[in-house]
């Protein structure tokens, strides 16, 4: 048997959120929040975080600065259970990445400092340790610059050492959505857009047009489509998830939870409907407190909701 179920290489850093912020920003003018959250942020770490907290077992890979924010990111991810043993320090000043979230009641603004989010190359990847898993999972494609031109390269070896693959590109600060991304998804074996994101890859307006075209490539795409939960499309069969109705806090890190609570089924050899069903109720638990980590950190908490909130279905063994 494997040591992980799964593994991930990408970026580990912190979110600060603001709350309660005014919805226009005048300049030259101190401007006060309501409330704030310093959490674990980054799209690779709340999956490795949340997966870990739903009992998965996860190796870690990414790099981090000399610093305490990089630290504190460290402990973070450490406390959940994934094993971050391979986390690279850098030592030529470069800073553990930051987000700043400015949170609105249906909408927010996001600005991030990349720092080492963009220095993980292939050569910082211990390949031994990624392919002693089931699955490996990519987070934040367009963020990761260094590794970003050789994850086909990456995706090539990782499925000929046997292991399945999902890909989850975010969002792309550039706007391009390009970066060699057709070559990367012939080597995926579950593609997890949101519907946003599914049309911006395709270059269409059309939603169905888009998982038509990316269903032609990638042999299960699902995408997130937030209060309306989740659709999935393997070859010719669509499947339908309704989301779990939540008091929601914010829904910073609900898409990666989501990835976290379907991979965590998928890896176990769960159908499909299971897949998707754990993937809505990780993503609603994730907006029940601040940042996408928070809620699975209070273990009494996640473990009443998922009480509350049971899936039925053929679940993974």
């Amino acid at each position: 048997m494997p040591r992980f179920d799964i593994t991930l290489a990408g970026e580990l850093n912190l979110d600060l959120i603001l709350y309660g912020v005014p919805e226009e920003m005048p300049h030259e003018q101190e401007l006060l929040a309501d409330d704030m959250m310093l959490t674990l942020g980054g799209s690779s770490s709340i999956v490795a975080h949340n997966l870990a907290a739903l009992g998965s077992r996860v190796g870690f890979v990414a790099k981090i600065g000399e610093d305490q924010l990089g630290q504190i990111a460290l402990d973070r991810l450490g406390e959940s259970g994934a094993d971050v043993s391979k986390v690279l320090r850098v030592k030529d000043g470069i800073k553990t990445g930051l987000t700043v979230i400015l949170q609105r009641a249906e909408w927010r603004n996001m600005v991030t400092y990349s720092g080492t989010i963009s220095e993980l190359r292939l050569e910082d990847l211990d390949f031994g340790y990624l392919t002693d898993a089931r699955h490996f999972h990519l987070s934040s494609f367009y963020l990761q610059k260094a590794l970003q031109p050789r994850v086909p390269e990456l995706f090539k070896k990782l499925k000929a050492a046997g292991l399945t693959i999902s890909l989850d590109t975010n969002d792309d600060p550039d706007g391009l959505w390009q970066g060699r991304l057709l070559d990367v998804l012939r080597y995926v074996d579950v593609f997890l857009p949101n519907d946003r994101e599914a049309q911006k890859i395709t270059g269409t307006d059309d939603l169905e047009a888009a998982v038509e075209r990316l269903a032609a490539i990638v042999p299960l795409v699902v995408v997130k489509l937030g209060r309306k939960g989740a659709m999935a499309q393997r070859c010719q069969e669509r499947f339908n998830s309704p989301p779990v109705k939540v008091n929601a806090v914010d829904a910073v890190g609900a898409g990666d939870s989501f990835d976290a609570g379907f991979l965590s089924q998928y890896v176990m050899g769960a159908d499909l409907e299971t897949c998707l069903a754990a993937g809505n109720r990780a993503g609603a638990l994730s907006t029940t407190r601040p940042g996408g980590t928070e809620a699975f950190r209070d273990r009494e908490h996640r473990e009443r909701f998922l009480r509350e909130n049971k899936i039925h279905g053929n679940t993974g063994h």
